[in-house]
């Protein structure tokens, strides 16, 4: 387990570390070589339940690229798999749900669930946490993760994959009810799948909100925030809350106060989001996943932009803006993370 002077703990508690704390969202997977050869025969959810299976990939990324946090590998669909709703991950498409949730009817059916199943089954994943955290050193902390309740409604309610969420969209305005009891019923299975990794030694947390940014915000604060909030409420490590195309509510993605760092996509300079979420919240991000098949003069370029732009915030935790893509080449994710630690140009 990670002392709590690992930078990333120290970054998430407002102090500046001497050594640039640097991880990539989705640096566990599909960019690796290794993971592709150790996935071959397993279905995603399958290996995300398999205790040293998810554990030996949560690894990898930690052992190349000399990053200072290990992500837990998952998906955020996860939690709902253990509390027994059916859905599978179908290659090159993404989460799908034989029964979506669009009616009332549907809401209550699904939320008749009782949270607690899924704490009760979480035991595989605290397994695979504990494992990842005897592996690590005293300066590698790992990071538990959760879809925030909108991502995950959106992927219930429209049965997969969408591009503008109009069900979930629809159904907040139609019958605000349903909503509401649906996105409160996912907060709390965010909260207990992030209980358990803790519960296996995750030392920080990351809820992401990845659709979030197809939401006004007035739709976010009336319709989204207070579950999100919820998921987050009674987690006693540092949390980070990210959501892609939050510029126009950044300042309310800090939840109240209660995420103590907030992640910046690629759309906005992180100096301009330091201004906009204010003195005590630690900024996270935001190198453009799109150049990191640039030149490297370009990309060193662009790193070290957002490494001076970060200095306007509290504390910065380098990071992209959204995931690695599966085709980046994983040695320009290691000479980032030399660049950031100040051991090669």
């Amino acid at each position: 387990m990670a002392s709590p002077d690992a930078p990333l703990l120290r970054a998430l508690r407002g102090d500046r570390p001497e050594r640039q704390p640097v991880w990539f969202m989705r640096q566990a997977g599909r960019s690796l070589p290794e993971y592709r050869d150790l996935r071959v025969g397993t279905r995603m959810l399958d290996a995300c339940l398999t205790p040293d299976l998810a554990a030996e990939i949560t690894l990898q990324p930690v052992r190349r690229h000399g990053v200072d946090a290990a992500i837990f590998f998952s998906d955020i669909v996860v939690p709902l798999r253990l509390a027994g709703v059916a859905v599978e991950i179908e290659p090159g498409r993404g989460p799908v749900f034989a029964e979506p949730v669009r009616t009332a009817a549907d809401v209550a059916r699904v939320t008749a669930i009782d949270p607690a199943d899924v704490a009760a089954a979480a035991e595989p994943i605290r397994e695979a946490v504990r494992l990842v955290a005897a592996e690590l050193d005293d300066a590698v902390p790992l990071i538990g993760f959760a879809g925030a309740p909108f991502t995950l409604a959106a992927y219930l309610v429209e049965g997969g994959p969408s591009k503008e969420h109009l069900r979930a969209r629809g159904m907040m305005h139609a019958d605000p009810e349903s909503w509401h009891r649906l996105a409160g019923w996912l907060a709390e299975v965010s909260r207990a799948f992030l209980s358990a990794q803790i519960d296996g030694g995750a030392q920080a947390v990351q809820l992401f909100d990845s659709w979030a940014g197809s939401l006004s915000r007035a739709a976010f604060l009336e319709y989204v925030a207070p579950h999100s909030r919820t998921a987050l409420e009674g987690i006693d490590v540092p949390r980070i809350h990210f959501g892609v195309g939050t510029g126009p509510f950044l300042a309310d993605m800090r939840l109240g106060g209660i995420a103590d760092a907030v992640g910046v996509d690629w759309r906005m300079p992180l100096d301009e989001a330091a201004a906009i979420v204010g003195p005590d919240t630690t900024l996270q991000g935001n190198i453009d996943p799109a150049l990191l098949g640039a030149p490297w003069p370009v990309l060193a370029a662009h790193v070290d932009d957002v490494l001076a732009r970060g200095r306007a915030a509290r504390a910065h935790v380098l990071n992209l803006g959204h995931g690695v893509p599966p085709d980046t080449d994983p040695t320009v994710l290691t000479r980032i993370v030399a660049r950031a630690h100040g051991e090669a140009e």
